[in-house]
């Protein structure tokens, strides 16, 4: 009986002897045992991953196959190569260059143990708020990212590349890690290591860098993307920044002196951007756009698809490519001449092709050459749409009518604000349509025009000449908005890529929402009625033959500023024609089609196609006036001319 009351008083919980609140705490003893137990078992957990996650094959990058793109038929459209990576030992790469990459990336590098806990940490709590699994990484880390690990965002990736930073910081010194780091680092333009940065940036080996030169390599390796200095002003901008900051930590970590950072004032501009011959005429412009939305969908950057190994399949159809193409260059080889008429000379052409139904992106032009002509015309927000705009006014006007009467008729001696827009629609006056900003509100068409698909970012300010189409949304874009008529007021969001696959696995982000509802079926109808009419007068009668004609189109007008000449077609899937010119349900036209609701794979595309001039370095587009000669509207009539010669029409 003795040693049993012991017993109970030896666990002593709840505890004898206290009162209130503190016999119901545990004693320190407690608590010091329940912690160690923890830490025991945390550090056995440990030891337990760190003994059975191994370290893989060094080599195993070099051995990665290339990327390859396919056309939506399944045919192979292109083989982005293999890793383009040349590794060099550590004593060709210049002192001076290895100083700049580890003041830019990790200062502590001789210091460490190959691991940044804050970095860890940081990740951490980013996973668990819902934010990206990186941190800041050390170079042994970033090089065991480059080499061992897929390029997944997920903890246990991230718990990887913890224990084999670990181990690679034990197993190598710290001369082979900046090696290898040198050798498998991604810095753009399709180059892993140093070697192949030094030639694709600057023409020249890694040893005949100067510190200026690794300065602004060194600075690629926060993200190419956004470093490269050959993106763009925003580009420059930020390379040029990183730059100078690399140069004066330099200063501050004293491997370099004040008097030779003083030598290093001017920006070293490296060569133009290039793109392999592999990505001549179209493709380079098909591959940016399927790259573009791989990375919207999945979250992948440009550095991990230059790791190669994906399957990528895209919606662009082979023909219908090559067509737009053939199209473009016979109405450019017709109509104009830069050798006689100097108004001919920076003229450019842009187009996308996008499939009713379910926006699937079946063929672009983005200029005459992507290896030569480095802008995608298909993609560009720099464009304005003119007239091409101002249907999305009418439509807006038309949804506000349907939403005020619903199913009931509109009553006689109402007025009819749509009526209005229509026929100056098709009188090219834009008086009605700076009334109608006022009256509808230039929120409404804003918004209508935001469900159509067009990006926030590539629309004008709300300003009196905002229904005119000071906006600039790409052909892409454009296109993609007008399927909405076609498809009976559901709109698609575009897209480039049906599947994707990595290592023989399905990469996942690329199902596709459903289409949703923008405007009326009934609204739908009178816009196709309203702009089969334009499509008429823009591309002539034919007389009562029944060819191929559009069921819907939109072209710039005289009226317009004239920086751009647009066309937006799409013709009917099947049908019949009326060429009557009494108007039906106030169209304007007697075109009839008949297509199947919904669209889908055997819809014909809504075509976009823009004619503009742009020189090089220049911050505005030039006029358009004399392009082409006397007889071509200010070029207002090539785009349509264009979209007949694709069509088979002409």
């Amino acid at each position: 009986m003795e040693g049993r009351k012991r017993s109970r008083r030896y666990i002593d919980y709840p505890r004898l002897g206290r009162k209130g609140v503190r016999r119901w705490l545990p004693s320190w003893r407690l608590w010091l045992g329940t912690f160690t137990f923890v830490l025991a078992c945390l550090a056995g957990l440990f030891a337990f991953v760190y003994a059975n996650v191994d370290v893989p094959n060094e080599n195993a990058l070099a051995a990665r196959e290339a990327t390859v793109y396919y056309w939506a038929d399944g045919s192979q459209m292109v083989s982005v190569g293999a890793v383009n990576r040349q590794n060099i030992s550590l004593d060709k790469v210049p002192k001076h260059v290895q100083n700049a990459v580890i003041a830019a990336e990790n200062a502590t590098f001789y210091e460490d143990h190959g691991v940044s806990l804050t970095g860890i940490a940081r990740a951490a709590v980013n996973m668990l708020s819902g934010g990206d699994t990186q941190g800041g990484s050390t170079i042994t880390q970033q090089y065991v990212k480059n080499t061992y690990l897929s390029p997944d965002q997920t903890a246990t990736r991230k718990v990887k590349e913890f224990i084999i930073s670990l181990k690679v910081n034990n197993l190598k010194s710290k001369a082979e890690i900046l090696r290898g780091y040198l050798n498998t680092s991604w810095f753009g333009r399709g180059s892993n290591g140093i070697q192949a940065a030094a030639h694709a940036y600057y023409g020249i080996d890694a040893k005949d860098l100067d510190p200026s030169q690794g300065a602004m390599l060194a600075a690629l390796l926060k993200g190419a993307e956004q470093y490269d200095p050959g993106l763009g002003k925003a580009n420059h901008q930020r390379a040029e920044a990183r730059w100078k900051w690399i140069l004066d930590r330099l200063v501050g970590t004293g491997a370099m002196s004040k008097e030779e950072r003083a030598k290093y004032r001017e920006f070293p501009e490296p060569r133009p951007v290039a793109k392999p011959t592999s990505q001549a005429g179209q493709i380079g412009y098909l591959v940016d756009v399927a790259n573009k939305f791989v990375k919207s969908a999945t979250g992948l950057t440009d550095k991990d698809l230059a790791r190669g190994g994906y399957r990528i399949h895209t919606t662009f159809d082979k023909q219908r490519t090559r067509r737009l193409e053939k199209a473009v260059d016979e109405v450019r080889g017709k109509n104009l001449d830069p050798k006689k008429r100097a108004a001919d000379t920076y003229t450019e052409f842009g187009a996308a092709s996008v499939r009713p139904g379910d926006g699937a992106i079946v063929a672009l032009y983005g200029g005459a050459d992507a290896t030569r002509h480095f802008s995608n015309n298909a993609d560009t927000t720099a464009v304005p749409a003119g007239s091409a705009f101002k249907p999305f006014v009418l439509a807006a006007a038309l949804q506000q009518e349907a939403e005020q009467y619903g199913d009931q008729p509109r009553p006689v001696d109402a007025p009819s604000r749509a009526e209005q827009l229509r026929g100056a629609l098709m009188e090219g006056s834009n008086v009605p349509f700076v009334q109608a900003g006022k009256q509808l509100g230039l929120d409404r068409i804003r918004d209508l025009s935001l469900g159509l698909g067009l990006r926030k970012e590539s629309l004008a300010q709300l300003e009196q000449t905002f229904p005119l189409g000071t906006s600039a949304p790409s052909a892409v874009r454009l296109a993609s908005a007008y399927t909405t008529f076609a498809n009976g007021g559901l709109h698609a969001e575009p897209y480039a890529v049906a599947k994707m696959t990595y290592q023989g696995g399905s990469v996942a982000g690329f199902e596709r929402p459903e289409p949703r509802q923008v405007v009326t079926p009934a609204v739908a109808q009178e816009m196709t009625n309203t702009l089969s009419g334009l499509g008429w007068r823009a591309l002539g009668t034919p007389g009562g033959k029944p060819v191929r004609q559009p069921v819907a189109a939109a072209v710039s007008e005289a009226g317009d500023r004239m920086k751009s000449a647009w066309f937006v077609g799409t013709p009917p899937r099947a049908g019949t024609f009326d060429w009557g010119p009494g108007p039906r349900a106030g169209a304007g036209s007697g075109v009839r089609a008949e297509r199947a609701p919904g669209g889908g794979d055997g819809a014909e595309p809504t075509t976009a196609i823009a004619l503009f001039r742009n020189k090089p370095g220049a911050p505005q587009l030039l006029p358009l006036n004399g392009v082409g000669g006397p007889d071509t509207g200010l070029g207002t009539s090539l785009p349509p001319q264009v979209w007949a010669a694709y069509q088979g029409t002409d």
